[in-house]
């Protein structure tokens, strides 16, 4: 199934959860911690041809995904997704690792989820280590009358990934890049060298 989203920068956060609520948005859950853990090859050839393979930690949850590349020249980012519960990802991350594929990069974030009533998107507020960030899921039509209806035009669309927007932001400040996380928060892996 194909996921289709935006990225939208933003600034003030109590201001734009207060536009949601005046817009309709309701919030589906609460601001929750997650860990994502993504996996390459030692050539990093699943990078290297825009392909994801992420584990994802919410609370005792943990979901395996599949990215596709997005598809090219869409105003929206289109990439056929497959996504899949799993019970014990740490026992999975071995599993992976004896399978060849390595830890490459971690990223976390805090996500809170809402939507309005009687619409199939989704509005996702992610607070991240570089920022924060309103992630619009949904139809293409759905996105560009959300983001209109929040004050965005298309030209602030963001299609790039977390670790694209991370490694941006640590050569904007000459950081040499390791992992997004939080200081304070606990990572799956070690710093990188």
């Amino acid at each position: 199934m194909p996921e289709i989203e935006i990225k939208l920068p933003l600034g003030n956060l109590p201001a734009l959860r207060r536009r949601l609520r005046r817009l309709g948005f309701l919030p589906v859950t609460r601001r929750l911690f997650e860990r994502n853990l993504v996996f390459d090859t030692p050539e990093s050839s699943l990078r290297r041809s825009s392909r994801l393979l992420r584990l994802r930690s919410v609370g005792p949850r943990w979901l395996l995904t599949f990215k596709a590349p997005p598809r090219a020249g869409a105003r929206h980012k289109i990439r056929d997704e497959i996504e899949i519960g799993v019970s014990d990802g740490l026992r999975l991350a071995q599993i992976l690792r004896r399978l060849g594929f390595q830890p490459s990069f971690e990223y976390q974030k805090y996500r809170a989820e809402f939507r309005r009533p009687g619409e199939t998107g989704k509005a996702l507020l992610d607070e991240t280590p570089i920022g924060a960030y309103l992630e619009l899921e949904g139809p293409p039509a759905w996105i560009d009358r959300a983001a209109r209806d929040l004050g965005y035009r298309p030209q602030d669309y963001i299609l790039e990934s977390y670790g694209a927007l991370y490694l941006a932001w640590c050569r904007r400040r000459g950081l040499a890049p390791s992992h997004m996380v939080f200081p304070k928060k606990k990572s799956l892996l070690p710093p990188k060298p």
